[in-house]
């Protein structure tokens, strides 16, 4: 089990410095009574700064972020040193063998020396938010949109323009601009093949275990891959981590550009738990109701969701889930249940919130076109999250109006937390990952590392609680299984017509936000730049074909982006860019020199993006509200 952070308290909270005022974005307006509006106020502003002991300066380092130096690694400890390893009990590291070759490392060496050493100070806006439109593309709809359920940001107007800050306004992903080709085709693809399939996870888990607690205190990656997972989509190793299968995010999370992945979830013990006893029906009902609560649409009462679930012993769980009347095995849950269930049950159902406690463990890996689903046995990243404090409604909204008017004022995004513990933002979640050293073996992300992640999962208008795959979950039980893209069918997005994908291509008119993809610009356009709707209609709902038809590259391209990350790897630049790129592209901005996106003046603004799915016309399809 991870060791549990400190109180967030405790740790220091990290000031950027502030820039001039930038243009301001158009911004949903809030009516307060003045009572209301003081009380948000004064409620925002220390939880923003992580109930806040005393703003400390960022200082300003000389020479950017400091660089890996093998030779000055401390000395690691014996294998020996394994025999008193508390870790060593648990279930899941205990059955881990060492092998007589295992060399620890230390993965939190380069993170511990990091605090405070950022260059960029807006590394929240990734590459894509710096794509040329023309006017004629925008992928930024799928982010930037119209408020819903509790995320009041309602920020669909950034299509319009580039408002950054003036820290912003210059684009920091340099690595994009670098050509290379020549270092790319110095690697074989035999090398390239080998680097993918080696196992650089296992060794982080034996490496974290050596850590004396008095020296790192954040959570430690304590899922067993190699167990497996059982029918149900659980871990094998008893860590109480479950794993599902969605449809992939648009864009940069498509193998075609260089990504596969897998998330998976795990609640708190009082989720798993009936009077104390662990209870597999108790933590099946509780993951079901989560799901409804988060993927049922945001139009239908609590009274109306219909949600299919696994068969949940009723008697077990003391609740009669399905509402005939009688405690017997439930596999529909009739109405979303005013509490949780077990030992949980005091904690109410929130639609669009998860309760506090709740975890996502996210790797991200290359696409490897040798192994099932394209996806590697060598990891790129691994990404842990927390809700650490469950805020109120009223909370969240005046988060939103604090960031929104911070924003506003030119200051760029502040943000509590440690590298070694993991940063934090004002909606109670906390993050923290780990990146391949220059060896390929997975490190604590520096602090500035760190931020690149928080931009996406603090404020953007898309988001369902700063988070994006569980809404996009395969509904019902047969959603529970480890992430696997074939069989999956194109489906709308929630209030669409029109297939996803097909209406992403129709929006940014190539296959990712840089329209850089030329293998997908070849396969779905013609040389007149006419898009074939009918090839991609046919991975559809009905039609002959899934999602794995349009996203999953050539071998040729997959092994190209594999050397493509490895040079990144082996330069260890990641403050200047992680994005795969074979070449550099071309519709990107290096420093915004006209705000506009001219996006409107061609006709191309949508606010209607959306994380949830219309499952309608596929077996998975919810029963109908009310039935």
């Amino acid at each position: 089990m991870p060791i549990s952070p400190p109180d967030q308290g405790d740790i220091a909270m990290t000031e950027t410095p502030n820039s001039p005022p930038r243009a301001t974005k158009r911004r949903r307006l809030y009516v307060f009574a003045p009572a209301l509006l003081l009380l948000a106020a004064v409620a925002a502003v220390p939880f923003a700064c992580g109930d806040d002991p005393g703003p400390v300066a960022t200082p300003q380092p000389d020479t950017g972020m400091p660089t890996l130096d093998a030779d000055a690694a401390i000395e690691p400890p014996a294998r020996e040193a394994y025999a008193d390893i508390a870790w060593l009990d648990q279930p899941v590291l205990g059955g881990l063998a060492i092998p007589d070759d295992f060399e620890p490392y230390d993965p939190i060496r380069v993170a511990d020396r990091s605090y405070g050493l950022i260059e960029n100070h807006e590394a929240g806006i990734p590459v894509q938010c710096y794509t040329a439109t023309g006017g004629e593309s925008n992928p930024c709809y799928v982010c930037h949109t119209e408020s819903h359920d509790n995320n009041d940001m309602s920020d669909a107007a950034l299509q319009l323009a580039y408002a950054f800050s003036e820290n912003g306004l210059t684009n920091y992903w340099e690595n994009i601009f670098v050509d290379r080709t020549d270092e790319i085709d110095a690697i074989s693809d035999e090398e390239a093949l080998a680097w993918v399939n080696e196992d650089n996870y296992t060794d982080l888990m034996r490496s974290m275990a050596l850590i004396p607690e008095d020296r790192y205190v954040g959570y430690r990656p304590d899922l067993n891959f190699a167990r497996g997972f059982d029918a149900q989509g659980f871990a094998n190793d008893g860590s109480g981590w479950r794993a599902y299968r969605y449809k992939p995010f648009t864009g940069q999370f498509w193998p075609t550009n260089g990504n596969t992945d897998d998330v998976l979830i795990r609640l708190p013990e009082a989720y798993r738990t009936r009077e104390g006893e662990a209870s597999q029906a108790v933590y099946l009902a509780n993951l079901a109701i989560l799901e409804a609560a988060v993927a049922a649409s945001e139009g239908v009462a609590d009274g109306d969701v219909r949600w299919r679930t696994d068969p949940i012993d009723e008697a077990v769980v003391g609740t009669d889930l399905d509402g005939d009347g009688e405690l017997g095995t439930a596999t529909l849950l009739r109405g979303l249940p005013a509490s949780y269930v077990g030992d949980a049950a005091p904690h109410d159902v929130r639609r669009a919130i998860y309760p506090e406690g709740t975890e996502f463990l996210h790797t991200v890996r290359y696409a490897d076109p040798d192994a099932t689903g394209f996806v590697s046995r060598r990891m790129k990243e691994v990404r842990y999250m927390v809700k650490f404090r469950e805020i109120s409604d009223a909370r969240i909204r005046a988060q939103y109006w604090h960031e929104d008017e911070e924003r506003d004022l030119g200051k760029t995004p502040l943000f509590g937390g440690h590298p070694l513990v993991g940063l934090t933002n004002g909606f109670g979640w906390k993050l923290l990952g780990w990146l391949e050293d220059e060896r390929g073996r997975l490190r604590v992300q520096t602090h500035e590392e760190g931020r690149y992640c928080m931009g996406c999962h603090s404020n953007i208008g898309v988001t369902i609680d700063q988070t994006f795959s569980f809404a996009r979950k395969i509904p019902g039980p047969e959603g529970w299984a480890y992430q696997d893209a074939s069989g999956i069918p194109d489906v709308p997005m929630e209030g669409h017509d029109v297939p996803e994908i097909l209406e992403y291509f129709q929006r940014v008119r190539g296959g990712d936000e840089l329209r850089a993809n030329d293998e997908m610009l070849a396969r779905f356009w013609d040389e007149d730049g006419r898009l074939d709707e009918a090839r991609v209609r046919s991975a559809a709902p009905g039609g002959a074909g899934d999602i794995t038809d349009l996203i999953l590259p050539s071998r040729e391209r997959a092994i190209r982006m594999i050397k493509a990350y490895m040079l990144l790897v082996r330069d260890q630049d990641f403050v200047h860019g992680r994005d795969v790129v074979v070449s550099p592209p071309q519709n990107v901005h290096r420093v915004i020199e006209d705000e506009s996106t001219h996006l409107h003046d061609h006709g191309n603004f949508h606010a209607d993006g959306r994380l949830r799915l219309d499952w309608s016309g596929t077996r998975w399809a919810p029963p109908a509200p009310g039935s």
